[in-house]
């Protein structure tokens, strides 16, 4: 990180020239109440004598030359609100000095890496120099150019680290943030000008939640972990190597463990040692165990090529993930239901954004459909349901087996009906029946009981998708690594724990009444949530799991590789 600028000499001075005042804010106050006993302060700040028409100049272009994107279109609006509300005075200059809370917010930009930025973006690289020649009799021009250069910045800072950089919807993800973003004017206004510790209220926009802060304090300490590694890679081999056989990369393997944490730091490693075993073996379990594998302790290709991703890749998914997490709303109604589809795992959140318990899942690809990312409340829970098979499963998978074995239908507990539920047959298709299916005049649905796909319960949470949370009758399909085997819907791995944690506000659903109703004789039976729930299927590669450890998981998707290009991009960005 570049040095604070507050650590320079003439900037210290200035900033102990200068008391700093802070001014309540009350939120049931509008604009002119609030600044009527700031106006005449403000008016001071015009002691440079800078000229309006110059201030209007820049703002009224929505244009500054002296920024690394001069453009500042998609803010003009808030840039012109926020010198409006001043009198079109200087915000971060007053009585011939910087304000130091113009410092502060430097001080943020220049370090806008810490939050997983480019300080670029922000002009980062260029304040050392600016401030520089405002200690050397800058003009009116330079003081107009130095503030709004500032003003923009900021802003640009402010809504990239509260909702991101880039719009969830260009990746056609339903959360909208584009009706949530703060106002930036007011913010500044009220929060940062005239702020004690402008730093730390901006810091109030981030992301709230407990799993991004964990991620985020660990994005040095992979940093760390890069500037430590040799970039050394372990040798591959074409067999896989277990615990108490040779293995000619046993000390890179040692080192690489132990300089990112999965070998602890007082563990004394063999430094001519040619056997692979045990702290070696039990690092490899742990290091298997964060990257979503099964920790076997086995040397495989797959681990391997883990253990050769380089540590900028990390941090790589680190910041790509830290970008998603400010994708999604800051507050609930209450604690919601959370998938994180690359991590294949379910988790129900308490208040204070722990964790209430999580759960395996099971999500959607290897059919071609991918489990969409969105943000929904959980309105019902259907016990015992039936399986309705989507149109396209029923052309496209239906039909066929029908087509080689008209007793199908019969053998897999399906039936036909008509549009309004009535059954046509759940026997042997005759030709006719079978156009009708073909045509969807007539669809199939899958009865209730242990061999439906969906198991015996279903939790709902409606969407245009028709995605839902659901059991599963195949429950050995868990035991995999890599869980990709539904149709778009999301599989629970012992979903009766999440059913009756949802219906916790419903008198009377508890666990034991949740798995008695699943295993009982009454189904399709519907239960409406007395309070419903958010629910949301979110996208991050890097995690920070319950034990406190970092978790790194394949881009499923490629949805990592579609934001970094949409980021690489610079800006403008897509919003």
């Amino acid at each position: 990180m570049r040095t604070p600028v507050y650590r320079h000499q003439w900037l210290v001075m200035v900033l102990t020239s200068v008391v700093v005042a802070g001014m309540p804010v009350s939120s049931g106050e509008t604009f002119p109440a609030l600044f009527a006993e700031q106006r005449p302060a403000l008016r001071d700040q015009r002691s440079f004598g800078v000229s309006i028409p110059a201030l209007h100049g820049i703002v009224d272009s929505a244009h500054n030359a002296d920024l690394r994107w001069p453009d500042f279109t998609p803010y003009k609006t808030e840039v012109a609100k926020l010198y409006e509300t001043n009198g079109y005075s200087l915000l971060w200059l007053q009585n011939d000095r910087i304000r130091p809370q113009a410092l502060a917010v430097i001080n943020l930009l220049e370090n806008a890496d810490a939050k997983g930025l480019e300080p670029e973006d922000y002009d980062g690289s260029r304040w050392h120099e600016r401030l520089l020649k405002l200690d050397q009799k800058p003009s009116k021009q330079d003081l107009v150019s130095f503030d709004t250069a500032l003003t923009v910045s900021l802003m640009r800072y402010i809504r990239a680290i509260h909702c991101g950089r880039v719009n969830p919807k260009e990746f056609k993800f339903q959360l909208d943030m584009e009706g949530k973003q703060p106002s930036l004017a007011e913010f500044i206004q009220t929060q940062v000008l005239n702020a004690t510790d402008p730093a730390a209220e901006i810091q109030k926009l981030e992301p709230p939640f407990l799993g991004y802060r964990k991620l985020l304090a660990l994005l040095p300490v992979y940093e760390g972990y890069a500037k430590q590694d040799d970039g050394k890679k372990l040798p591959t081999s074409t067999k896989t190597v277990r615990p108490g056989q040779p293995y000619s990369g046993v000390v890179r393997l040692g080192r690489f463990l132990k300089a990112i944490g999965d070998i602890p730091p007082d563990v004394q490693l063999d430094p001519n040692a040619t056997i692979y075993e045990g702290a070696l073996v039990e690092g490899v379990k742990h290091y298997q165990d964060r990257h979503g594998e099964s920790p076997t302790g086995n040397l495989d290709a797959r681990t391997i090529s883990e253990l050769n991703t380089p540590p900028p890749d990390r941090i790589r998914q680190i910041k790509l993930t830290l970008e998603r997490w400010r994708w999604l709303p800051h507050s609930f109604s209450q604690p919601p239901v959370v998938v994180n589809l690359p991590e294949y795992r379910v988790r129900a959140m308490n208040r204070d954004g722990t964790v209430a318990f999580y759960k395996n899942v099971i999500i959607g690809k290897a059919y071609g459909h991918k489990s969409p990312v969105f943000e929904k409340e959980i309105q019902y829970v259907v016990f015992r349901p039936y399986w309705d098979v989507t149109p396209s499963i029923q052309r496209n998978e239906i039909v066929p087996h029908i087509e080689k074995d008209p007793n199908y239908i019969a053998k897999h507990n399906f039936e036909v009906v008509t549009p309004d539920g009535q059954v046509v047959t759940d026997n042997q298709v005759s030709p006719e029946v079978l156009e009708g299916i073909k045509s969807l005049h007539l669809m199939v649905r899958q009865k209730p009981g242990e061999t439906n796909s969906l198991g015996l319960v279903k939790i709902i949470f409606p969407n245009p998708e028709n995605v839902y949370l659901h059991g599963t009758d195949a429950p050995e399909l868990f035991s995999a690594d890599v869980r990709d085997f539904s149709h778009g819907c999301i599989r629970v791995q012992k979903p009766a724990d999440l059913v009756a944690w949802v219906l916790r506000n419903n008198p009377g659903w508890d666990l034991e009444r949740v798995k008695a109703t699943m295993n009982g004789e009454k189904n399709n039976l519907q239960v409406n949530l007395v309070t419903r729930i958010p629910v949301l299927i979110v996208y991050g590669t890097a995690t920070v799991n319950e034990e406190n450890q970092i978790r790194f998981f394949d881009d499923i998707y490629g949805y990592d590789a579609d934001l970094e290009k949409a980021l690489a991009a610079g800006y403008p960005y897509a919003w």
